[in-house]
């Protein structure tokens, strides 16, 4: 790390030779290997990005220049040239760095960013606020190709073309977003790079260039010695940005000197860079679908490194996946839909088994909701398996699309609940206050991946629009039935009586309640059970139950925001019955949580076994004291 250690901040980058950049990016990708071999993380796109992101920061300056990234799955190599190397070992673990861009972390963040198809419209914004206060920083906004299947990108695009913002979009196109590439964007620019290495490219661009009145003929060498090639007529053109491209995304040099040049551009400017995913490491090379989201590894093989789990239970994904398969088999008018995520979903299999009756719209998941929405008007019975966290984008479709019209569509919610090192933007802890308030609609979280199975099957049997949620991660280890079955819609059920109090529990926080209950045996205490199964509609008789066998004294624990949640559920129907109980409810408080270890996290919010018994004890002896 000779240059690296040379460098605190993206002035001192500046100190170095353009002739050692390629050094330095080489250093960068050593140090975000090691770091994310330890940590786990998003390894190949930044990999890609790396020789990228070193020119931007020669080029431009941070903090006054604004850089903002989409994702930020590609920005490992800015927070390491942006001050923050000698942490880097510590991205995704609890109180180190996050594994996204955050404005509080670092002044160099411009913008926040865990989602998708937000970088171009937050790039907008921080213009028109310069134009508005008569700054002139330069506003960057580095793309991946994947965030440009999103709706909002180009509304964004839209926007800015007509109103002519001085601003400079990064097209990263690494010729594969999360998965394979897909739609017609992805073919847009499948067939720009095919082109017969674009035939009479320099007369085209100079046709361009003479449309500038200042550098002329420099101008031209300089965008011929970078292969920098102008397509008449593509449709960023004809939105209202000046297209440059393709450039090679790994020749910092060119690079260099073709965004020194691009800075005076006026208007909105939009340089098509080509990036291989992985780069200078071959393992992700070779397989960069398994290293853009991984989890530790051996630096020399590539191969996954750590404890190695023998238990043999499975995920709740394979689970999904493989319920789903098997119905699928049964009924014909079953029919896949993913926004992008094949493989974080389990759909990868559907699609392999049944490629006529799956569909990946990209990342674009109010489309996807509403796409289902016109399947299901013509009988058939649409499954679409979308992130918790990414579904709060789909709310009125959700609302306006589905359940208004009562259509029988499947939303199947993976990462429900705390998904650890990833953080605030994915922790999936707002679904169900966001759709248990819709009319109509059946919300469904189990407790294992038992239950999984058959709720999947009763989603499907209800005919009517379902929200699914579960958890990230492996099930509870509990047997699965040979059949998924079909659940009684609304029921509930008891798993253990106690006359000191009932915890009522929610999806993945009943095995936790089970245990909580066990320790407090232990105190003396005995507490009930209840597995909800059922969010909405809720099961009123076994709460009345439960309510009844401890004396009116209840807990309700979930893995869910207490505002509007399951336990809010639960309040709801008392005030609305008039029935007299005491509650404490255990679930997110309200407040973004930070990333860590899933168990870390729990045990933080005390809502893993040892804080739900802890939490149940001292509610119990205040009452007593308070008596």
């Amino acid at each position: 790390m000779e240059l690296l250690s040379k460098i605190r901040g993206p002035r001192d980058l500046k100190k170095i030779p353009l002739g050692d950049l390629p050094r330095v990016a080489a250093e960068v990708r050593e140090l975000m290997i090691e770091g994310v071999s330890r940590s786990g993380g998003h390894l190949a796109s930044s990999l890609g990005a790396s020789d990228l992101i070193t020119a931007l920061h020669y080029v431009y300056d941070t903090p006054e220049d604004k850089i903002v990234f989409d994702t930020g799955h590609q920005a490992y190599a800015h927070k390491i040239l942006t001050g923050r190397a000698d942490g880097f070992s510590t991205i995704r673990q609890k109180g180190g760095l996050s594994g996204f861009l955050k404005r509080h972390e670092s002044e160099h963040d411009a913008f926040g960013a865990g989602h998708a198809s937000t970088a171009l419209s937050a790039a907008a914004g921080l213009a028109v606020a310069r134009d508005h206060n008569r700054d002139d920083f330069k506003v960057v906004a580095v793309v991946a190709d994947g965030c440009m299947t999103g709706g909002m990108a180009w509304e964004a695009m839209q926007n800015v073309g007509q109103a002519g913002t001085d601003m400079l979009v990064v097209l990263n196109d690494n010729q594969m977003f999360i998965s394979r590439r897909v739609g017609q964007f992805g073919k847009i620019l499948t067939k720009l790079l095919t082109l017969g290495t674009v035939r009479d490219a320099g007369k085209k661009a100079e046709l361009f260039l003479n449309r500038f009145q200042f550098w002329g003929k420099r101008m031209l060498r300089i965008a011929k010695r970078a292969r920098v090639l102008f397509f008449p007529g593509m449709i960023f053109e004809e939105m209202g940005f000046s297209y440059f491209g393709p450039v090679d995304g790994h020749n910092i040099q060119e690079l260099v000197e073709v965004l020194g040049y691009l800075k005076e551009l006026k208007g909105p400017v939009l340089l098509h860079v080509v990036t291989k995913k992985g780069k200078g490491y071959e393992p992700a090379e070779d397989q960069p679908i398994d290293f853009h989201g991984t989890g530790c590894f051996d630096v020399e093989t590539g191969l996954a490194s750590g404890k190695k789990d023998c238990s043999g239970v499975p995920t709740y994904t394979k689970v999904f996946s493989d319920t789903l398969l098997r119905l699928a088999k049964e009924d014909r008018r079953i029919a896949a839909i993913t926004a992008a995520m094949p493989e974080g979903t389990g759909l990868d299999a559907f699609r392999d088994k049944y490629p006529r009756r799956y569909y990946d719209v990209g990342i674009a998941e109010e489309h996807a909701v509403t796409f289902a929405a016109g399947m299901a008007c013509e009988g058939l019975k649409p499954v679409v398996a979308i992130y918790s966290s990414f579904m709060q984008r789909s709310f009125d479709q959700v609302m306006h699309d589905i359940a208004l019209q009562k259509l029988p569509v499947v939303i199947a919610m993976d990462r429900a609940g705390i998904v650890g090192e990833d953080g605030p933007t994915h922790h999936g802890v707002f679904d169900l206050g966001l759709f248990r308030m819709l009319p109509g609609v059946t919300v469904m979280a189990p407790a294992d991946e038992n239950e999984l199975q058959h709720m999947l099957k009763t989603a499907l049997h209800l005919n009517s629009p379902v929200l699914l949620r579960y958890p990230r991660g492996r099930g509870a280890g509990v047997p699965l039935d040979p059949e998924p079955v079909i659940l009684e819609s609304g029921r509930g059920r008891v798993l253990r009586r106690g006359k000191d109090l009932s915890i009522l529990a929610a999806g993945n926080r009943v095995h936790p309640a089970l245990r909580a209950a066990e320790l407090l045996a232990e105190r003396g205490i005995e507490a009930g059970v209840a597995d909800m199964r059922f969010i909405k509609p809720l099961d009123e008789a076994c709460v009345r139950e439960m309510l009844e066998a401890s004396g009116g004294r209840l807990l309700t624990v979930e893995d869910n925001a207490l505002a509007t949640g399951f336990g809010s559920a639960v309040l709801e129907f008392l005030n609305s019955a008039g029935l007299r109980a005491e509650v404490l409810r255990l679930g997110i408080p309200d407040q973004y949580v930070e990333h860590g270890r899933p168990e870390e996290l729990y045990a933080d919010l005390k809502i893993d076994s040892a804080g739900i018994a802890a939490s149940a004890a001292g509610w119990l002896q205040k009452r007593r004291v308070a008596a």
